[in-house]
């Protein structure tokens, strides 16, 4: 198969690829249900009191993720993820979806995922699929130990966009350059992604279809 350098296709992950949110039962998963729960419960108690804003997307992930990595093993969260890919592949994911993504391939496409989900297990659905490149939540290591802060800033809403301009070596600000890109998304935290898109699709709530894009459905044309 001969690569389409100037085809790019930018999916996000849950909820477009995926059926459903896999960041929050994975985090159970990892932390065991009795702390998850109380670490919830913590974070609630955090909000009622105001030392975190609840209505925060971004802070409410990184406090989570502050106090359930923090002093994690990175060899015990990428083979966690190994085994939870494989739970995702067996029945998680939007066949529509999988065979859109299977369609740019063979069209020579790069193909690239653009998530707030964990690298862990975002990473070997990647490897299954022959995706090109993954653009997603990296918590910091040092040593081998996660420091429970993030690498760079949660990968959601105008994150996106600098994100997959830089994979495409462009600057945080600048167009992505000579490329044709179709761009998948199903929430507010994709309309950035959505927006630097030739064609836009959406898999979200049919009343909350962003300017410029429309509805996936298995009719949908790839032009």
């Amino acid at each position: 198969m001969t690569q389409d350098p100037r085809g790019v296709a930018a999916f996000d992950f849950d909820g477009t690829i995926s059926r459903r949110d896999t960041l929050v039962p994975f985090l159970a998963k990892v932390a065991g249900p009795g702390r998850f729960a109380s670490i919830c419960a913590r974070l609630g108690l955090s909000g009622a009191s105001g030392k975190l804003d609840i209505r925060d997307r971004d802070e409410i992930k990184e406090a989570m993720i502050r106090l359930l990595f923090a002093g994690r093993s990175e060899d015990e969260l990428r083979s966690r993820g190994e085994l939870y890919a494989r739970d995702l592949l067996s029945d998680a994911l939007r066949p529509m979806v999988v065979d859109r993504l299977h369609r740019h391939r063979d069209l020579g496409h790069r193909t690239v995922v653009v998530s707030a989900s964990l690298v862990y297990y975002l990473d070997p659905i990647a490897r299954e699929f022959g995706i090109d490149g993954v653009i997603g939540v990296e918590p910091e290591v040092v040593d081998g130990v996660l420091t429970g802060a993030l690498a760079r800033p949660n990968v959601r809403a105008g994150e996106k966009a600098v994100r997959l301009r830089e994979w495409l070596g462009a600057g945080p600000d600048d167009p992505p350059g000579d490329v044709r890109m179709w761009g998948y998304g199903n929430t507010s935290g994709d309309h950035a992604l959505l927006e630097m898109s030739d064609r836009a699709y959406w898999l979200g709530r049919p009343g909350k279809v962003p300017p410029g894009a429309e509805i996936l459905t298995p009719e949908t044309p790839l032009d």
